[in-house]
């Protein structure tokens, strides 16, 4: 009898697993450190804008951001960009964490599931985001290097949209994975090809389009940010609720409370 293939869960990064962009981050403690000056920032800023507002049907503003995502890092030596990421993780991307896709990780991690990230931010990034919280591997987009330095240049496509079908698939092969038994996880409409490429899709603080996909298709979703805000703004009306009853005597029943 042929041993059952691993099931493995997918995760994207950006808004799913954190909040905010693990690109930003990097690019802001890479700021702090003196590697580049304001006007590489925006210039960095203004292509990601454009980007997010026309890129993803745009293949040449695709092109203006991949760029730009590589530029900044040109020149710099591999294992300065490392320690500093250390750093960047510890002051940055830790604290933005979601636990409950943690959680979610580390229940397909109990049961004995592979848990990868797949995502269009640096892979470098996304493996030490692997390393420290135990997941399995990651996928993500890859900056060449040459002689211990960054190029500036791209190896292959950004991994967005079809290109973490590709990616998955690839490892599919390679691990000896189902995609029909494996889960994906992602905020954004533009992972549905990668949530249609499993057979277990779920939705994690979900875009407004991918949450009415979820709707109609009867998909998990798991909303940590409504979560949140009910916290904060219900934990302090409830707080005061307490204090005030702790003000108010009780009475015997039948009997007026004193004026």
């Amino acid at each position: 009898m042929a041993p059952t293939p691993k099931r493995t869960a997918f995760f994207d990064v950006d808004n799913t697993l954190t909040r905010g962009s693990t690109l930003y981050f990097l690019g802001r403690g890479m700021y702090q450190r003196g590697f580049f000056s304001k006007k590489d920032i925006s210039r960095f800023v203004l292509a990601n804008l454009r980007f997010k507002l026309t890129g993803k049907e745009k293949p040449d503003e695709m092109k203006r951001w991949q760029n730009a995502a590589t530029e900044f890092i040109a020149g710099h030596k591999v294992d300065d960009i490392a320690r500093m990421a250390q750093d960047v993780y510890d002051q940055y991307v830790s604290p933005a964490l979601w636990q409950g896709t943690i959680d979610i990780a580390q229940t397909h991690l109990s049961n004995d599931e592979e848990v990868w990230l797949v995502t269009a931010a640096p892979e470098d990034m996304a493996r030490l985001i692997t390393e420290r919280l135990g997941f399995t591997g990651a996928i993500g987009t890859r900056a060449e290097t040459a002689d211990g330095y960054y190029t500036g240049k791209m190896c292959g496509n950004l991994l967005h949209g079809n290109e973490k079908v590709v990616a998955i698939k690839e490892l599919a092969l390679t691990h000896g994975f189902d995609l029909k038994d494996c889960y994906a996880y992602s905020d954004s409409h533009n992972d549905l090809p990668l949530l249609l490429a499993v057979g277990h899709p779920s939705v994690i603080n979900p875009d407004a389009i991918l949450r009415l996909r979820a709707l109609r298709e009867l998909w998990p979703i798991h909303d940590f940010r409504r979560a949140r805000i009910l916290n904060l703004v219900l934990g302090p009306i409830f707080s005061r609720l307490v204090w005030l009853l702790t003000l108010i005597k009780p009475t015997r029943r039948g009997k007026r409370p004193p004026q």
